[in-house]
């Protein structure tokens, strides 16, 4: 009787017991760290802009841009893939590959214009938002097969490199006119950012770049330390001469991205004219079994 009067005694029974959270594997972490470490070059390079350092700004823009590609790799790689982890790689993509360029950009050259040049920085900063935005929320949509090697208009890191063509051509030749070369750069940075946010197709080869052949291994590793060579030795050539020409393939990305979606529209159309014959033939041998039957 007197136990039915008086519950037991627990002195934590009102209050909710911790969750216990499981340990964070360690390839979960390693792209994450990889994806603060290219945070942090990318807020150096500012640093080293205005430092008047701008070889070693241009320097850490394109190792953030190698680290963007290895992190998420990394991720895929080694199983670590996190909503975390994505939403950390998007906000760095929008530092390193938005605001970074478009301050060098300014401290540079558009400065003269004071702020209207300060106005075309802020245009392409928001242009990549968007762009990255637009990645974002289109990542899981069903795509045709043809369209896996394209990208959606130019992307943030390829965008950050091309808008900084003004500073590679200051490098390689100098021009005693401020203003006009101020003017010409703010067009061009705006031009950049409506590539990006456009809907031109660019090349991505992300299929058909997926896997290397077994016997162009030594060759891949070859070309790629020959170009880092040349990279380091002639920089602003050789950032200039790519910018240059992934501007020239953006059209020709276009015309393939249209070739392919005929090529497969053509192919598909005799698939779909095909289902309805057939279903005509069915109903006419029906109607011939009825007339038979009668």
């Amino acid at each position: 009787m007197v136990e039915g009067l008086f519950s037991p005694f627990d002195p934590d029974g009102n209050e909710p017991k911790p969750k216990r959270f499981r340990p964070v594997p360690l390839r979960v972490l390693i792209p994450n760290l990889l994806t603060l470490l290219a945070i942090c070059i990318g807020l150096t390079a500012i640093r080293m802009g205005i430092e008047g350092r701008m070889e070693l700004a241009v320097y850490a823009v394109v190792a953030a841009a190698v680290l963007d590609g290895l992190d998420g790799r990394l991720a895929r790689l080694m199983k670590g893939t996190s909503r975390f982890g994505a939403e950390l790689d998007s906000l760095c993509d929008f530092v390193n590959f938005g605001v970074v360029p478009a301050v060098l950009l300014y401290l540079f050259t558009t400065h003269e214009l004071g702020s209207i040049g300060w106005a075309g920085s802020i245009v392409f900063a928001v242009a990549a938002a968007l762009r990255l935005a637009r990645f974002n929320i289109a990542i899981d949509a069903p795509k045709p097969d043809y369209a896996q090697d394209f990208f959606v208009g130019v992307p943030a890191p390829m965008g950050a490199l091309l808008v900084m063509l003004p500073i590679y051509l200051g490098h390689l030749a100098s021009v005693n006119l401020p203003w006009l070369t101020a003017s010409v750069s703010l067009v061009y940075c705006v031009v950049v950012g409506l590539l990006m946010v456009s809907k031109l197709p660019t090349w991505s080869f992300k299929k058909s770049a997926s896997r290397v052949p077994r016997e162009m291994v030594l060759p891949v590793f070859f070309i790629a330390v020959l170009f880092a060579a040349i990279l380091f030795s002639y920089t602003w050539e050789t950032l200039t001469a790519g910018a240059i020409v992934y501007l020239a393939s953006v059209p020709l990305a276009a015309m393939s991205y249209s070739r392919r979606a005929r090529a497969d529209a053509a192919a598909a159309t005799p698939a779909s004219k095909a289902v309805p014959a057939k279903a005509a033939q069915i109903d006419d041998n029906e109607a011939k079994d009825d007339v038979r039957l009668h």
